[in-house]
């Protein structure tokens, strides 16, 4: 990977962007994506778009979400504690006695997420699995009073983890899920302006919000946009390391290349097509089911304004939705080589439909 592209991934990584408040992250990849741009534009709740060849007769919509999981500031007790509430899927069990920053209107205020040496506690049995409601941060105040200077109820808050190189080519984010998405999608609109190779469709790179609590920013940029086509750019859950039960969740590793996702959503010609380039581009490929929903934007955009054809790309990471994501650098730089070949493919006024 070259380095202004691993230095934008790393950027983009350790920028806040808890799911509501993408602000920041949002303004990182508008920048970098705007240099490859014919055009940018921002909506009401924040989905950015950047297009390229704007004006063909064929739109084709590159999209990802730009959130992240996190918290949000709840309830401060007298003692000066913050209490927390959910903002996407986050663990309770793992944000115990984890470093945190808190995301306010002034900056950011560091703290801790509590936990009570074992020597404390007493347990009848096995140690039960703690509430997000009994979750609770430290400051370093001694009152409400005092910590009602610096937060807010409402404010969002993240873990403090950032990237970092593992070892080879994998890394390890608090955020991958899903900046290894926005980061993919942009850094297809640079090899698409960098090949000068004629484009037959208009390409709208989309970087949307609000995917961790109800895929509600591909809602309203998909109907906004209408594309003819849309990829999406999202993670999937490696399956290669102990306790993960593969015949339940399938066989995926990392370093085999990115996953394409068979049924429901993903449209049957679009998949074909992928596959198609992906053995001409000897680019590999891992395979998925899906019997209903795929749990991504792709579920919601196929099925806007009667129906966009569309199919789900994903990264293989191992430990979803944890601070300690770890994904492989060779696997993410295969997708924005296969969505450029696939854009580059498209003819003029070209459809997929399924064959009856």
């Amino acid at each position: 990977m070259n380095k202004a592209s691993l230095d934008f991934l790393k950027t983009l990584a350790n920028t806040p962007s808890p799911v509501g408040h993408e602000t920041r992250g949002q303004r990182v990849w508008l920048d970098y994506a705007a240099q490859f741009a014919d055009e940018t534009f921002s909506d009401t709740y924040g989905n950015c778009v950047a297009m390229l060849n704007k004006g063909a007769k064929t739109r084709i919509m590159l999209a990802a979400h730009a959130d992240e999981i996190g918290m949000a500031v709840n309830y401060i007790d007298d003692n000066g504690f913050i209490y927390v509430r959910k903002m996407g899927g986050i663990d309770a069990a793992i944000t115990k006695a984890q470093r945190i920053v808190i995301q306010t209107r002034n900056g950011a205020v560091k703290g801790v997420v509590g936990n009570v040496a074992p020597h404390l506690m007493k347990f009848d049995g096995e140690p039960k699995v703690p509430k997000i409601h009994e979750i609770f941060i430290d400051i370093g105040v001694s009152s409400r009073k005092e910590a009602e200077k610096i937060v807010r109820i409402g404010d969002p808050i993240t873990l403090a983890d950032e990237f970092d190189f593992l070892r080879g080519d994998l890394v390890v984010s608090r955020a991958f899920d899903n900046r290894i998405g926005t980061f993919a999608v942009a850094e297809t609109l640079r090899l698409l302006k960098e090949s000068k190779v004629k484009l037959n469709v208009e390409v709208c790179a989309v970087s949307n919000v609000q995917e961790e609590v109800g895929l509600l920013g591909a809602r309203q940029i998909a109907y906004s946009l209408k594309p003819d086509i849309a990829l999406v750019v999202d993670v999937t859950h490696a399956t290669d390391y102990p306790t993960v039960n593969k015949a339940q969740h399938g066989d995926i590793k990392i370093g085999q290349g990115p996953a394409i996702t068979h049924g429901g959503c993903n449209h049957p010609e679009v998949v074909a097509r992928i596959e198609e380039i992906a053995a001409k581009k000897k680019i590999p490929l891992q395979h998925e089911a899906t019997s209903g929903t795929s749990g991504t934007d792709t579920d919601v955009i196929f099925w806007t304004r009667g129906g966009i054809a569309s199919a789900l790309i994903s990264l293989p990471n191992r430990y979803m939705h944890s601070p300690v994501e770890v994904v492989s650098l060779k696997d993410l730089e295969l997708i924005p080589q296969l969505m450029t070949a696939f854009v580059q493919s498209l003819k003029k006024d070209e459809q997929f439909k399924v064959k009856i």
